[in-house]
């Protein structure tokens, strides 16, 4: 069964989930506080870290199980805007991205695919949430497709009732300005059953699943 995917996204208490402004000192702008119990290793599997396996680190190795594409918006692949520069930018990732999928990036300047040798690949598109799905699911093949972010993003695809789960990681912070992933989207967790799993860290967990017609 096919599933558009969002993974470990963090969330402040007031619904933020990146500053408003992103530069290269700054990738997710004022909002680092989001990150601060973060675990990267275990996203390809939680046998990456040599550590105790915690509920945390169970749900993020959730990140890569399945999934054949990613779908992200242009501020989660760099921070330039307009026209792209010819400044050699490939993603934050360097050469190394920790995608190993076809990845797409929604713009309004498309320009030539970028492919990397652990078989990840970039691919700048213009085009409808629906549009965009739409390649990123052929390209996935079997698997899912993960929604990367930033929040803007996933907002737009919830909107258009696209999204069949979320895990969210709610970080016990108040950012007060950001970039929020529920602006206008009053009642969307009616589409939803909504389960919550309290952590010894201090993050709250909340899956997301999208009810379906029976």
């Amino acid at each position: 069964m096919f599933r558009t995917r969002v993974h470990s996204l963090a969330i402040s208490l007031d619904g933020y989930a990146a500053g408003e402004h992103v530069s290269l000192e700054e990738p997710i702008g004022k909002a680092g506080a989001l990150f601060s119990r973060f675990d990267g290793r275990v996203i390809e599997g939680i046998h990456r870290a040599d550590a105790p396996i915690t509920l945390d680190r169970a749900l993020t190795s959730l990140w890569g199980q399945g999934i054949g594409a990613e779908i992200m918006g242009r501020r989660k692949f760099g921070p330039q805007s307009g026209q792209w520069p010819d400044d050699g930018w490939r993603g934050w990732w360097g050469e190394d991205p920790p995608f190993h999928t076809p990845v797409f990036v929604m713009t309004h300047h498309p320009r030539p695919p970028m492919d990397f040798a652990n078989g990840t690949s970039f691919h700048f598109v213009d085009g409808t949430p629906a549009e965009v799905l739409a390649l990123a699911r052929e390209a996935a093949a079997d698997g899912d497709v993960r929604l990367g972010g930033g929040p803007s993003t996933i907002r737009q695809f919830l909107e258009a009732d696209l999204v069949d789960f979320l895990h969210l990681a709610v970080v016990p912070v108040v950012l007060g300005a950001g970039v929020s992933l529920w602006e206008g989207l009053v009642g969307v967790e009616d589409r939803f059953t909504v389960e919550s799993l309290p952590s010894p860290s201090g993050l709250t967990h909340q899956l997301w699943n999208r009810v379906r017609a029976t």
